[in-house]
């Protein structure tokens, strides 16, 4: 029996085969409204999911990739999807990379936007900090919260992306979407490789930003044993959110490889 609570929160986007979209590290579905919408257009039933501790879904004391994969496992079986086209960005990658090589029959196309099957250490310093400074008991305002994650992140970019997270958990009480203290206590979690004897022989794209520095040169030998048959593409002009910097050309790509 399938506990609905336990399943990943989704908005989907036009009918057609399924194509599932995987957000990254303190993202959610919304980041991907517009390539979503163009997915749809182009014949797919796009959904946008929020992984757990995540957006709009549930919260769990236990956050780790194989868990995460499990969730995705669940969706699928309860809507009846089989046989998916998968995108994942950064962490979603890693997410969808472990549900590739452990649920291969589940998995038509594999796409993994900027990231590599390798261990990444802990990096997100600032922004946990800029976080971790935020105190809601004080009931501060939106403009509040934002000055203090400025005082600790400089990209405004990125400023916009976290404050995305922000809502009224109440009408006069804002707070996080995600589950900021679950993140805390598992800050080696998103960094975690894929075991050593993981492989996935379906076909497979990693798109890599031009200015990202998430996937080397050196990558591609460790890409290739995992995943025999990915091609590695760069998207211009793009850092490591690469569907938001260069929509377009991630559009292209992606389309190209999927039809």
């Amino acid at each position: 029996m399938i506990d609905n609570k336990k399943l990943p929160y989704s908005k989907i986007e036009g009918s057609g085969k399924p194509l599932l979209i995987l957000h990254g590290f303190l993202g959610m579905s919304d980041n991907w409204k517009t390539l979503g919408a163009k997915y749809a257009d182009s014949g797919f039933a796009a959904h946008l999911m929020d992984l757990r501790n995540h957006g709009r879904s549930f919260h769990s004391d236990v956050f780790n990739y194989d868990v995460m994969a499990n969730d995705v496992v669940a969706y699928c079986k309860a809507n009846n999807l089989n046989k998916i086209d998968i995108i994942g960005h950064s962490m979603g990658g890693k997410v969808a990379m472990n549900l590739a090589v452990h649920y291969p029959e589940l998995i038509n196309k594999l796409i993994v936007a900027d990231m590599s099957p390798k261990y990444y250490a802990p990096h997100h310093q600032d922004v946990m900090a800029a976080l971790n400074a935020v105190d809601f008991s004080g009931n501060p305002s939106r403009n509040d919260v934002q000055y203090v994650i400025e005082q600790h992140v400089k990209e405004p970019g990125v400023v916009q992306f976290l404050m995305k997270n922000v809502y009224r958990v109440t009408p006069q009480q804002l707070g996080f979407r995600f589950n900021l203290d679950v993140f805390n206590s598992n800050d080696q979690a998103i960094g975690e490789a894929l075991k050593e004897d993981d492989v996935f022989n379906g076909p497979t794209l990693f798109l890599k930003g031009s200015n990202s520095n998430y996937i080397q040169e050196e990558d591609a030998f460790l890409i290739k044993k995992h995943f025999p048959n990915a091609v590695i593409e760069t998207i211009s002009n793009s850092g490591h959110w690469v569907h938001a910097d260069n929509p377009g050309e991630f559009f292209e790509k992606s389309m190209a490889f999927l039809k």
